[in-house]
């Protein structure tokens, strides 16, 4: 197997975390293939704790995948899916967590919606913007909103109010795509100032098992400048990373990562981590600081300076939205601390993830995972599942939105009044 490019990649040699010896040996369960059947919510809905409401804000969409919410409060909804030509076969097993998911379909579009009364359900439904190849992240800076199509950055003129955006737009960026491409979402997200953007970009496979050759830029968080110039890698080694966000009065970028397949039940952790530039954290190599993947031989100089990782997600959640609570709404344990959302497993005997988790921060140091809103998983031994979670934002009163792809719904969590 060929080295990764890392391209002029800094090292860092200092870890968050000290090295875990409790996870299980590779193989030490079976390797399982269980996708789980989306049955709908019928007259229920997602469950939250006590003093919180959960509501329908929207709903009828196309796999809505991501939220982006503007600053007059209209809500924008990448709708988005795998889009296989074919049921892609990887390692000899297939390829997403649902049997209820077309994996040949995607929408490819933006919808806006908005809550113009305020009444807590959107009103105003419309489609934005078309044309898009698998869009995920959305930014908006400096009066462009920037799109992270599966293999390039787009941006489009931007203004207040717009409810559809007919001005053609620009490519600014290429992203690394092409047919290994099975993780397909690319995010979004800038600094403080505005001066630098942020792009996830996941593994083109499990373990570059189709040749390293396919994962140049891959498996890393990309920085760019706005106007798509200066593009380098920040950080590597991070199988999917999705979600992103900046912990609240820091410059700390925090992203979730979905993690490896076929190592067992228990292995290997979704992770929440700090990302430090420069910064590797082992894919395809090693997992979980040095626990070496008996899969990949190569073992480079760079393994030695893998970071382990900040929080354990659990193994096959599919750990990939994250947002940090900056509001004042919710009680205020909740405040400064992060919420997860987790699409659910496929490679595990007993269905996991299927939930928003809320991992609590304490003096800028991360707390164990705690389920936040459940409900999700209808009945284990069948593999049926109401839905599946999946964006998630904040709106200014402080309420929460999660995006469920597995029935098209936008559900609202908010504090009992």
């Amino acid at each position: 197997m060929k080295s990764l490019i890392f391209g002029c990649l800094a090292v860092v040699s200092v870890c968050h975390a000290q090295q875990s010896d409790t996870l299980p040996a590779p193989y030490a369960t079976k390797s399982s293939m269980n996708f789980s059947n989306v049955i709908g919510w019928d007259d229920k809905k997602p469950v939250a704790p006590e003093g919180f409401i959960v509501t329908k804000y929207a709903e009828g969409f196309d796999h809505p995948r991501w939220l982006y919410v503007l600053p007059n409060g209209d809500v924008l909804v990448a709708e988005s899916n795998s889009n296989y030509n074919l049921v892609e076969k990887i390692g000899g097993t297939i390829i997403g967590a649902s049997k209820s998911n077309n994996l040949n379909k995607s929408a490819d579009r933006i919808s806006l919606i908005r809550d113009a009364d305020k009444d807590g359900i959107a009103e105003t439904k419309e489609i934005f913007l078309t044309n898009l190849a698998q869009p995920l992240g959305m930014l908006l800076l400096n009066n462009w909103l920037y799109v992270a199509n599966t293999s390039s950055v787009y941006r489009v003129p931007y203004k207040t109010g717009d409810t559809k955006i007919t001005t053609p737009g620009t490519k600014i960026m290429d992203l690394p795509a092409g047919k290994v491409n099975q993780h397909w979402t690319r995010n979004l997200i800038a600094n403080a100032n505005g001066s630098k953007i942020y792009v996830s970009v996941g593994s083109g496979s499990n373990i570059g098992e189709k040749g390293m050759e396919h994962e140049v830029l891959k498996a890393s968080i990309l920085e760019f400048n706005p106007d798509g110039s200066n593009m380098k890698v920040f950080a590597s080694g991070l199988r999917n990373p999705v979600g992103m966000d900046w912990a609240p009065g820091t410059n700390t970028l925090w992203t979730v990562v979905n993690e490896r397949d076929e190592l067992g039940d228990d292995l290997v952790p979704d992770y929440l981590t700090s990302v430090k530039q420069g910064g590797f954290y082992g894919w395809p190599y090693v997992y979980w600081g040095q626990h070496v993947d008996p899969r990949v031989k190569d073992q480079p100089e760079i393994v030695k300076k893998t970071i382990v990782p900040d929080v354990d997600l659990g193994s096959h959640t599919a750990s990939l939205g994250l947002v940090f609570y900056n509001k004042k709404a919710f009680p205020e344990r909740y405040h400064n601390g992060a919420f997860v959302t987790q699409h659910g497993s496929w490679n595990r005997s007993v269905l996991s993830g299927y939930k928003v988790v809320f991992v609590p921060f304490k003096n800028g140091k991360a707390g164990k995972p705690e389920d936040f809103l459940t409900g999700f998983v209808a009945d284990l031994n069948s593999e049926k599942v109401r839905g599946r979670p999946v964006g998630i934002a904040l709106l200014a009163d402080g309420s929460m939105l999660v995006a469920d792809d597995g029935t098209n719904t936008i559900w609202k969590i908010s504090v009992k009044k």
